[in-house]
């Protein structure tokens, strides 16, 4: 009967972790008390989970995990409250543009010669993108394994504190009709799920145009289970020594503060659940697998990587980036200042979006093409062709505020690349390819999604903000003129939709791969052939969900930390009921 009683009261905590999902504590966001300089930090710490990035995955995922467990984060950015003002809507180019070496975006060059960023900052993605919330699709959901009640659950746990309904007013309203005029059917108004058609989508800046971030979600977790160090640049995961078939396993971690001073986290040793939580994105998680030498032996070997713990050879493939292409559209009436709100989810594979009102600083665009410049000189780009091509770019990108941005963006992508070291350094940039449109089936959806563009801009919703006499095919060959990226410009671009979707392109930052589902970690997010050693956000997934990945992240880390925290908590219950039967 005494056990009997022992289960009931498990069981109990149990339910409790799963349906309650609205702890509240008393640090509000900008003043946490756990948040702490990495200089701080002691040489040695112990945490049951020491989770590496505190980015889009990581905020949720350390924010649940406090309520039954000590977490340590490790976020090698600063802090979005230390300049609130760079997060507003006003500044989202030039925060994205301002690559200088303490901002929150770290400019690379993909070996496609695409320029794209990595996010350093606490919150990740959510700090420094266009804001847009929308959740991914169904068959997403139903592919990755997920329980729909309590995804749907952790969605909204992200939603409560984060996201917004935006207003919709003039220039994107006329998107809205534009795409419905174009075959972008049906209407269907304001909503958060991924259905065929027109919507208005969420967004996480508010009507006052500030920004909410992941970051935020730290308001959920216990001040008095978690501690988060800015600043701390992990350069390895510990693993133990293993002999004959032992399997190796994760037991902490070594980061370096901005004084250059090495501290070392371990897990705590009582507790059979800790784990090392790698939440660092899609480049920075393959990377630090490397780098701690888990990955493709011969390659590990080549940089100088000792010693090689595993050798998994997907780790660092499956790369993939959502191919955008945009189309400038001067107005001829003023427009307001907008990120993505109205979407066009078309039945063919193609999103279309748009934005308006955006200025860009001068002399942060400079600075960005400089910091372009440096990283080209890595890259197989010939640097003198460039600089030509950048010398009246002054001029060109002096743009008014009067003018709206229609893209295209690809689903998927199907096309796939990989990611390599290129040193061992990891805060510098590994090698990445994505291999935009190397399928033929995205190069298709990119023409049909700049045809439905074409149509939107030459609609009768849309009229009031294009100047008569301009045509839409004339508008696409403006954005040809701009060192958008480092491709070549061919002359068939001017009238070949396929060339110029290649000679065009651009990133839209919803990149994923490198430590795939099924591949490099199993349906838990454990890695495969590793013990104590998970992979939670992005690199994980095996496409892009959605219109935009940040919900689904999100609610990634959310779900799985539910899912931990259950899991702990049965086989603690375990633990203690064999320790009872022990001493009796």
């Amino acid at each position: 009967m005494d056990f009997q009683i022992f289960r009931f009261f498990h069981l109990i905590l149990v339910a409790v972790f799963i349906f309650h999902d609205s702890w509240c504590y008393s640090d509000e966001a900008g003043n946490y008390s756990f948040m702490k300089n990495a200089t701080s930090a002691p040489k040695l710490s112990h945490f049951d989970y020491i989770i590496i990035g505190g980015g889009t995955a990581g905020c949720a995922l350390a924010a649940t995990l406090s309520r039954d467990a000590t977490v340590l984060v490790l976020e090698r950015g600063g802090s979005p409250y230390d300049n609130p003002a760079a997060t507003d809507i006003g500044n989202f180019a030039n925060t994205l543009l301002d690559v200088t070496p303490n901002s929150w975006s770290q400019l690379f060059v993909s070996e496609d010669g695409v320029y794209n960023s990595r996010v350093r900052v606490l919150g990740g993605g959510t700090v420094i993108n266009a804001g847009f919330y929308s959740r991914g699709e169904e068959d997403f959901i139903k592919e990755a394994g997920w329980d729909r009640e309590e995804g749907e659950a952790a969605y909204e746990w992200v939603e409560k504190k984060m996201v917004f309904e935006p207003p919709a007013k003039g220039w994107q309203s006329a998107f809205r009709d534009g795409l419905l005029e174009a075959g972008v059917s049906p209407n269907n108004g304001f909503t958060f799920g991924h259905i065929n058609g027109t919507k208005f989508g969420g967004t996480i800046f508010d009507r006052e145009g500030h920004r909410h971030t992941a970051a935020n979600l730290l308001e959920y977790a216990n001040p008095n289970k978690i501690v988060v160090y800015l600043h701390a640049s992990v350069h390895k995961i510990l693993f133990t020594t293993t002999k004959g078939n032992q399997r190796p396993k994760a037991y902490g971690v070594i980061f370096q503060d901005v004084s250059g001073v090495v501290h070392k986290a371990e897990l705590a040793t009582q507790g059979s659940m800790n784990e090392v939580i790698l939440s660092a994105g899609a480049i920075a998680s393959p990377q630090l697998l490397m780098l701690s030498g888990v990955g493709p032996a011969a390659h590990l070997t080549a940089y100088g990587v000792n010693p090689v713990i595993l050798d998994p050879p997907m780790v660092g493939q499956g790369m993939a980036d959502n191919p955008m292409n945009p189309v400038f559209i001067p107005s001829p009436e003023p427009v307001e200042v907008s990120l993505v709100q109205a979407v066009g989810i078309t039945t063919f594979g193609s999103y279309i979006e748009g934005e308006s009102g955006l200025s860009l600083s001068i002399s942060l665009t400079r600075s960005f093409l400089d910091g372009v410049l440096k990283l080209v000189k890595k890259t197989k780009f010939p640097t003198h062709l460039i600089s030509k091509f950048f010398e009246p770019l002054d001029l060109r990108l002096n743009l008014t505020a009067k003018a709206g941005v229609i893209i295209q963006k690809t689903n998927g992508p199907l096309s796939r690349g990989h990611l390599e070291l290129r040193n061992t350094d990891p805060d510098d940039n590994p090698s990445v390819t994505f291999n935009y449109y190397q399928d033929p089936e995205d190069l298709n959806k990119c023409v049909e999604g700049l045809s439905t563009i074409m149509k939107v801009i030459d609609s009768k919703g849309y009229s009031k903000y294009k100047y008569d006499g301009v045509s839409a095919r004339g508008l696409l060959d403006i954005i040809l003129a701009l060192p958008t990226n480092l491709r070549a410009r061919h002359i068939t671009s001017t009238f070949d939709l396929k060339q110029y979707c290649k000679d065009s392109v651009m990133t839209i930052y919803h990149y994923n791969g490198g430590c795939q589902v099924g591949k490099v970690v199993d349906d838990d997010y454990k890695v495969l052939g590793i013990d104590a050693l998970k992979v939670i956000d992005g690199s994980t997934f095996l496409k892009s969900p959605g219109t935009n990945p940040q919900a689904t992240t999100m609610m990634l880390g959310r779900y799985m930390g539910q899912k931990i925290l259950q899991e702990r908590t049965i086989i603690r219950g375990k633990e203690e009921e064999e320790t009872v039967k022990t001493e009796l």
